[in-house]
């Protein structure tokens, strides 16, 4: 049973935030834009200075060298990045039940990146991410550029892996539906604080 502990954190003009999700929520957060929810996030998976405690089970997030933490602790930002010229050599492992499941056809991985929207290209990050088989998954607008069947799609999926692998999830969106829709907690920051909804 993994569970994600966070005590005092501070960064940027943001905290303290203390909250504790347990494996198989998802906690919402929502906020204006500058408020301090992306930062969060990047914080959270060790990407940006703060101070606190952030705890993985009994696994201190300083326990761990960043690299590995972010194995576990897995941030799919508003935007992604792809820096070779074929999905495939992104991937280390290929998940052929994955890639049926996200609505790509066997060959996607022979595709240029140049030919992707970036809608196909937050689709194609999220398998990405799920591949390496993360406990807590950071989603920062993770839906913004779909359309709403593949919203759903990808809701559905986020869904399924937290059933199957008992992890949980921070959400954040602008999406006031979506949140309701797929959070058991719900968030908001305003003035640099954190509170429950």
């Amino acid at each position: 049973m993994k569970k994600l502990v966070i005590k005092d954190l501070y960064y940027q003009h943001c905290g303290p935030v203390d909250i504790e999700i347990n494996a198989g929520q998802c906690l919402a957060v929502s906020g204006a834009s500058g408020s301090g929810k992306s930062l969060l996030l990047r914080a959270l998976a060790d990407l940006d200075e703060h101070k606190g405690d952030i705890s993985l089970d009994d696994i201190s997030m300083n326990d761990l060298d960043a690299p590995e933490w972010r194995k576990k602790v897995a941030l799919l930002p508003a935007e992604s990045q792809w820096w070779f010229d074929t999905l495939g050599e992104h991937f280390t492992v290929i998940d052929h039940q994955l890639i049926k499941q996200f609505g790509f056809p066997d060959n996607v991985m022979q595709w240029s990146v140049s030919r992707l929207s970036s809608g196909e290209k937050q689709r194609l990050a999220l398998l990405r991410l799920l591949i390496n088989k993360p406990v807590v998954i950071l989603l920062d607008e993770p839906t913004a550029n779909l359309d709403k069947h593949n919203t759903l799609l990808f809701e559905k999926i986020i869904e399924d892996y937290m059933k199957q692998y008992s992890a949980c999830v921070i959400w954040v969106s602008h999406d006031a539906h979506q949140l309701e829709r797929v959070s058991s907690m719900q968030y908001k920051i305003e003035n640099g604080r954190l509170h429950r909804q």
